[in-house]
């Protein structure tokens, strides 16, 4: 193994709290509003099943401007606050980026990355990252992306749903099941109950 591609929500972070406040600060405007519990069902969607799930009742024009209105939002407050890390991930990032290369592939819009590198201070550890909001691409794809861009040749990919899982299947690379996350995966290469358990693997 030369390198692991992480998964962001539900494998390095818990965004869900800032996260929550500002989609709740634009639906307010609209007569909507969504729980933590609709929040935590809906991570690791791409922006576009995420509104389909959300706002079913809305056409795919007005949900589209209304998750862009979120989104704006959305990236502002987590400059501004951040999001909740996981137990001892600056610990872990710099151990394994002394052994392997690290990224991050997550199914998010452009701008989320950066704004989670910005406010912690944790863009030193990582290569590269991607994601559809730059690409359009599937999350299994945006991971073929990475290996093709920086020439890896025995990654693993770390997330915490079955969408992580089968992204992973599609790159053909191991899956490392992040248990701690929001989704519950039965097939894996790897299962970890913390970050920490990443240094007790590789």
């Amino acid at each position: 193994m030369d390198s692991i591609i992480f998964d962001l929500d539900g494998t390095l972070w818990d965004s869900s709290e800032t996260v929550l406040v500002a989609w709740n600060k634009i639906l307010e405007e609209e007569n909507k509003e969504i729980t933590l519990e609709d929040l935590k069902g809906i991570m690791g969607l791409q922006m576009h099943e995420i509104g389909k799930r959300l706002f079913p009742e809305l056409e795919e024009e007005s949900r589209t401007q209304l998750l862009n209105k979120c989104d704006e939002v959305e990236k502002v407050m987590l400059e501004e606050k951040g999001g909740e890390l996981y137990a001892q991930i600056e610990e872990v990032l710099e151990r394994l980026s002394k052994k392997y290369k690290l990224f991050i592939v997550s199914n998010c819009q452009d701008g989320y990355i950066e704004a989670f590198y910005n406010y912690h201070r944790l863009e030193k550890y990582f290569h590269d990252f991607e994601n559809p909001g730059r690409t359009g691409l599937s999350k299994g794809e945006n991971i073929k992306l990475i290996i093709e861009r920086n020439q890896l040749k025995a990654p693993v990919y770390v997330g915490d749903t079955l969408g992580d899982q089968k992204a992973a299947k599609v790159a053909g690379i191991p899956f490392v099941y992040a248990s701690y996350g929001f989704g519950e995966v039965e097939e894996y290469d790897y299962v970890i109950d913390s970050l920490n358990d990443l240094s007790r693997i590789f």
